[in-house]
């Protein structure tokens, strides 16, 4: 029996009030092992974390403008993710802002499951990332979706290694 299954019973008959307070329970425990770097939904700071820890990657003060991760070479790494919670959910990651003013070398997007297993985890260079994403003045950045022509063009690499460490 799974850790998950064994725990339902229990999450089903907690009061909301109850499931908020083990929400913010695992959020503490998941930021005191260094897993999170902030109060925010896990699933860009999980990202972070399992990138930087397979990729041997630095990284930055969550305050970093334009990049998260440095690599021992100096090179500049923006990582985004995405939970599909559904088959319809979109692939649209969070805005790229200042794309025109370098702020990273390389784009590691992670897409996640609906149990934040690792589905899919890509590595792409800035200038693929500019001519794929879309400038949207209304929000005054780029947006991309990691799918179709983005992930087949010849500079993009489909990091493998990640995907089967936490699949």
């Amino acid at each position: 029996m799974s850790t998950a299954s064994k725990i339902q019973p229990i999450i089903h008959a907690a009061t909301d009030l109850e499931l908020f307070s083990i929400w913010v329970s695992i959020m503490a425990e998941l930021r005191r092992r260094k897993i999170l770097r902030s109060d925010n939904t896990p699933t860009g700071d999980y990202a972070e974390w399992l990138v930087s820890q397979t990729l041997g990657l630095k990284l930055e003060a969550n305050a970093k403008a334009g990049y998260d991760a440095v690599d021992a070479l100096g090179n500049r790494y923006q990582i985004k993710a995405r939970r599909l919670a559904t088959e319809k959910t979109s692939r649209q990651l969070s805005a790229i802002r200042n794309l025109n003013s370098d702020p990273f070398d390389q784009l590691i997007v992670v897409i996640f499951g609906t149990e934040f297993q690792v589905l899919e985890c890509w590595q792409i260079p800035i200038d693929v990332v500019r001519k794929h994403a879309i400038f949207t003045p209304h929000v005054n950045a780029h947006r991309l979706h990691a799918q179709g022509s983005l992930l087949l063009d010849h500079k993009v690499t489909r990091l493998v290694a990640i995907e089967e460490l936490f699949h």
